[in-house]
């Protein structure tokens, strides 16, 4: 089974804990009238169609390489994950929106102690499932699981917000304290959401690989370099939880065409080996060539374009 296939049954937890928080927080309301718990199930119903999204997106990105998609299917994960983003951003609104609503208008809660053990298990609920999510995304480097788990912990969060508010109503007979909390929630959940919507555009836009593991490739490049060889052009991109790395070899022009192809399999295995789940294209130029140094290009990309002079003798003949 492939393993974005294999992630799919921890979405499915995932949709089964909203529908049964949606049921909880639903009564929870119901029960207190407070503002903060009707949020609290409002936003359970963002994370039942965050949740069925994600597991649709996953059986999307796991399908195999076709001919109208020869790089595969795991960009729709950036989709899934803006998405999810988006909805957290309008679920944190939403919850300032009706704490503002409620400091206005302020109503009188009932059923406080009942309301809140519902809450509270519904919390717990979230918070185990939400704990699932994050580890297998970030085991298995997918965005559209690591954005449904801190999904789930916005939720977690908001609902600790409530529980606190409730038990300062609870404690102090100020109605105002549930309100309150809900638009400081209310704004930390639209943070997060904001946070994933950025890493979503990021990949979408081809954004490069991060710093340390840029640093890796090189350092592994050098290591596998014959003497009188060098590289430059790296260029990296995330899709899913797929690298691609592509970079110009440059050697002597007079070895042959078999030693060339030997050189660049080996620095892409050493590669694979230092950063597995990466699909690396190296593009063979002779090193004592000006054609080879596209000065323009090197230099938009930041690099220094600096051929050799005069041309670099072919060490491995002697």
């Amino acid at each position: 089974m492939e393993p974005l296939a294999r992630l799919r049954w921890p979405v499915a937890l995932s949709i089964a804990a909203a529908v049964l928080t949606i049921g909880m927080k639903g009564t929870a309301y119901a029960l207190t009238g407070s503002v903060g718990l009707l949020t609290d199930a409002l936003e359970s119903l963002v994370n039942l169609l965050a949740a069925v999204t994600a597991y649709f997106a996953l059986w999307y990105a796991s399908r195999p390489a076709d001919h109208t998609h020869a790089y595969g299917h795991e960009k729709i994960e950036f989709f899934s994950s803006g998405l999810e983003g988006v909805l957290i951003v309008l679920a944190g609104l939403g919850a300032v929106g009706y704490g503002v609503r409620r400091l206005i208008f302020p109503e009188q809660l009932l059923s406080l102690e009942v309301g809140t053990l519902i809450a509270l298990v519904a919390t717990l609920v979230n918070l185990l499932v939400a704990r699932v999510l994050l580890h297998y995304g970030r085991l298995h480097k997918s965005i559209v699981m690591e954005a449904d788990g801190q999904h789930l912990m916005a939720d977690v969060w908001t609902s600790v917000g409530v529980l606190a508010g409730l038990g300062l109503v609870f404690l102090t007979g100020l109605m105002f304290f549930d309100s309150i909390l809900a638009v400081v929630m209310g704004l930390h959940i639209a943070w997060i959401g904001l946070g994933l919507i950025r890493r979503s555009f990021d990949g979408l836009m081809d954004h490069a690989l991060p710093a340390e593991e840029l640093d890796r490739i090189r350092e592994v490049i050098r290591a596998n370099l014959p003497e009188g060889s060098t590289f430059h052009l790296l260029r990296t991109r995330l899709s899913g939880a797929r690298r691609f790395i592509e970079f110009h070899l440059l050697i002597a022009g007079d070895i042959s065409v078999r030693e060339g192809h030997h050189l660049a399999t080996k620095l892409e295995e050493a590669i694979v080996a230092a950063l597995p789940d990466v699909a690396v294209t190296i593009h063979v130029e002779p090193v004592d060539e000006q054609e080879s140094w596209e000065q323009d290009y090197l230099q938009r990309l930041g690099e220094e374009p600096t051929p050799p002079t005069p041309a670099t003798p072919n060490t491995n003949d002697k």
